[in-house]
């Protein structure tokens, strides 16, 4: 069975999103970078919710030129080639190697789940809070950044239950960048 997973880069207080939707504070270098790209090879799928995705369509026509840094480009072209489910009622269309669904979460990821294949990552605070809810999630990957923001969107919104969870690597990072990867215990 395929897993879901949710990497996502938080300050040390724990938001993904500074104030007015600001994703601009974390350290991204060439390290992490390549842990990043590294991370994607394994997977086999995108799951967005309609905000991050928009956000992250960006990489769909990333400028290409000699300012453009190597690892920037190999992500792009990984992310291009990726599939990716957007999950949206208001979305009109999606472009690129994407589909739109429009309603029952539960039942797409599920049958996402049972497909051959490699795991999907979840991107988007909102949409993962949901597959927690629903116990579709499998897998949480913090990449703590040494700032503190103090205030903006939770990387975990409530979700209403405890969640309880089996730490399954740590990793610090040149630039401070400290990863904790739990496993959702049963």
């Amino acid at each position: 069975m395929r897993k879901v997973i949710y990497p996502v880069s938080v300050s040390l207080d724990s938001y993904f999103e500074g104030p007015d939707h600001d994703l601009e504070w974390g350290i991204v270098d060439e390290e992490l970078y390549r842990y990043i790209i590294d991370q994607e090879r394994d997977i086999g799928a995108h799951l967005y919710g309609r905000r991050m995705y928009e956000t992250m369509r960006y990489w769909e026509t990333a400028p290409v030129g000699p300012a453009s840094l190597p690892w920037e480009l190999e992500f792009a072209e990984i992310w291009r080639r990726m599939p990716k489910v957007v999950f949206s009622k208001t979305l009109p269309a999606v472009e690129g190697n994407a589909r739109l669904v429009r309603d029952d979460v539960a039942a797409e990821v599920a049958r996402l789940k049972e497909q051959p294949g490699k795991d999907m990552v979840v991107a988007g605070a909102d949409l993962a809070a949901s597959l927690i809810k629903l116990g579709l999630l499998d897998e949480i990957r913090f990449r703590v950044n040494p700032i503190v923001l103090g205030s903006g969107k939770p990387a975990l919104p409530a979700i209403g239950k405890r969640l309880n969870l089996r730490l399954l690597e740590t990793r610090v990072f040149r630039s401070g960048v400290v990863l904790l990867r739990y496993e959702v215990a049963p």
